[in-house]
């Protein structure tokens, strides 16, 4: 196994491009330790980001925030006013594991390791987040929930890795809030998980509204049709009962030993319900 350290961002989109099919970004490394201790697991290229400059800053932009690939989950926590304009997506990244992940864990890694049960990629999709992306052919960005295709697969091209998470800003009156079911309290993988992002208008009621689900399907739902019930509305129960049940039915869960479909389709109602209060008493507060 070849292990590089690169300093700039075209090294790093070199080495991969020209790299075999079982070439890895190094970020957190929380999950791809994880996967070189199994036996079955090859590698023939590891390639650290972590010496980049810029790649373990959070930065403050004119529109939003840029969050680099390697900023550990735990430094998100540690930045007021990242954690003001979205303690959603705050909270998410720090549900990832126990607190010495948080301490190495990143949101881009969470992404890209695509599990349908990634905390931090629901609250992002809510959020809005672009991942800005670096190759061999320059840079693009793209909406975050374009990035997984399903489980272990990203749409990412050959030579390309993820510089970047971009969390716009979300204007006045906005709220926004990130909810999961567990089996235990703690340090366990998501049975259901639900982001949610709302921006209230003068009168108190929803201007707009994104809402994501996670580990109901087999990459995160933008459920555009469940938003749509509380938009106008100043989440009264009916709204709430409608968000619960669009929820619900746009689910595609799978049945495992975690949880049945039913099962499953009715807690990401009762989630979303849940994270839309949340978010919109935050709304309020702004």
């Amino acid at each position: 196994m070849r292990y590089e350290r690169p300093a700039t961002i075209e090294d790093v989109t070199a080495l991969l491009a020209s790299g075999g099919e079982k070439s890895f970004v190094l970020a957190g490394g929380t999950d791809l330790l994880v996967r070189m201790k199994n036996d079955a697991f090859e590698a023939d290229l590891i390639v650290d980001i972590k010496a980049i400059e810029g790649m373990s800053d959070v930065t403050r932009t004119a529109d939003g925030f840029e969050i680099g690939a390697a900023v550990p989950c735990a430094a998100l926590g540690e930045n007021a006013e990242l954690s003001r304009v979205w303690p959603g997506v705050v909270e998410a990244a720090n549900l990832i594991g126990s607190t010495q992940i948080q301490g190495r864990c990143t949101i881009s890694g969470n992404l890209c390791n695509a599990s349908p049960a990634a905390d931090s990629v629901p609250a992002m999709v809510a959020a809005g987040a672009l991942a800005r992306i670096a190759g061999p052919d320059g840079r693009r960005t793209v909406p975050v929930q374009d990035i997984p295709q399903g489980p272990g697969k990203t749409s990412l091209r050959k030579g390309e890795f993820i510089e970047a998470i971009v969390l716009p800003d979300p204007g006045p009156r906005s709220g926004d809030a990130y909810l999961r079911f567990i089996p235990r309290t703690e340090m366990d993988i998501a049975v259901v998980g639900v982001g949610v992002q709302l921006t209230l208008a003068e009168d108190g009621s929803i201007a707009s509204a994104r809402v994501a689900l996670g580990a109901v399907g087999p990459k995160v739902i933008e459920a555009t049709e469940a938003a749509e019930t509380i938009i106008g509305t100043r989440l009264d129960q009916p709204a709430l009962d409608a968000l619960a049940a669009v929820c619900s039915e746009v689910s595609t869960p799978i049945a495992d030993k975690r949880g049945t479909v039913d099962f499953r389709k009715q807690v990401v109602g009762v989630l979303a319900a849940r994270a839309a209060k949340i978010a919109y008493q935050r709304a309020g507060e702004d």
